[in-house]
């Protein structure tokens, strides 16, 4: 499908969007400075419908920027500090024991938790042991929680972000595979540069807060989450975003040998759906009408990061799972005939 195939209305609609995303990169660099790529894969996520894991040090504004991103959208927000002792029941919520004032009889009610909201931020994820973290699984995969043998609906847009520490690992317990899938993104975050960080520490140290004003509401979210699936996507980049994912897993006939000797299990599905999800919205928050194969590359690492397992061989010669991506993107190539190659 060519851009031209799009509706007169839907690029008009892509246009009013650009006008709406310049607004919220304004208001969020009130507050934040710097970290433009994460800012843009947040914002990818957030409307390619997915979740994001954010890595980095603690003093790097994850949090801050989450809370940001949750001040300038209309949208319920709930915040969950993730500890050892935190139990399933403190996310999704318990049944307790009401009695009723007229009657005098007494019966289980459900008192929701946290998860009930619009954007869930999980500080810390990696504190809770996995029984907790599950907690979330079936919330960001069906946007529902069953409790008590009961299902209940949550109301959308639903938005999960977690944060994580890569470096304090004393106390913590590593998301399974199954909980990582679930995250769209996993993005890094790094130090400032030289002139952010003076900017950061003159902002900070000063009196006055910025107040970030809100520019989106829940169904001009949904709105938009639609149009992203809308924005026309070509065979060939699609034929790329399958190679990129299928070359990554050892057990594949067409992987490459470093692969099959240094990654322990490659990206699944989902990781091919994602790249498309994430390179049409990424395609729109730039103002443009159809996916390139530059949108994929562009997000491969962070799609791709959390889902390629590097074996104990990679891990003894110092290799990452983000090594294993740069060579992929290096050899694999785009291929006329529908299928990619080297």
């Amino acid at each position: 499908m060519e851009a031209t195939e799009m509706e007169q209305h839907e690029i008009a609609e892509i246009e009013d969007f650009a006008v709406k995303r310049d607004s919220m990169l304004g208001e969020i660099r009130k507050v934040i400075v710097g970290q433009d790529q994460v800012i843009e894969e947040v914002l990818i996520a957030l409307f390619a419908r997915g979740h994001c894991l954010l890595v980095g040090v603690p003093g790097l504004a994850k949090t801050l920027l989450i809370s940001t991103l949750a001040e300038i959208l209309d949208l319920d927000f709930n915040r969950v500090q993730f500890t050892p002792d935190l139990m399933p029941s403190d996310i999704t919520g318990t049944d307790i024991l009401q009695e009723d004032a007229a009657t005098g009889r007494r019966a289980f009610q459900f008192l929701k938790g946290p998860i009930f909201t619009n954007i869930l931020l999980a500080d810390e994820i990696n504190r809770t042991p996995p029984k907790t973290q599950a907690a979330l699984l079936q919330s960001m995969q069906e946007y529902k929680v069953t409790a008590g043998g009961t299902t209940f609906p949550l109301d959308l847009p639903f938005f999960v972000l977690a944060t994580q520490n890569p470096i304090e690992q004393e106390g913590t317990y590593p998301l399974p595979e199954a909980q990582l899938d679930r995250f769209m993104v996993n993005v890094e975050i790094r130090y400032p540069n030289f002139e952010d960080e003076v900017q950061i520490v003159m902002q900070t140290t000063s009196t006055g807060k910025p107040a970030p004003r809100k520019i989106m509401d829940g169904p001009a979210i949904l709105h938009y989450q639609e149009l992203v699936r809308k924005v026309p996507v070509s065979p060939f980049v699609v034929s790329y975003a399958v190679a990129l994912a299928q070359r990554s897993r050892p057990q594949n006939p067409d992987a490459l040998q470093y692969v099959k000797d240094y990654v322990e299990w490659g990206a699944g599905p989902r990781a091919s759906q994602y790249l498309i999800l994430g390179a049409k919205a990424r395609t729109i928050l730039q103002g443009r009408y159809a996916v390139s194969i530059e949108d994929i590359q562009a997000l491969a690492p962070s799609v791709l990061r959390h889902r390629i397992v590097p074996n104990f061989k990679a891990q003894g010669e110092g290799l990452a799972s983000v090594d294993i991506i740069n060579r992929l993107l290096s050899d694999v190539k785009p291929s006329a005939d529908g299928r990619a190659g080297r």
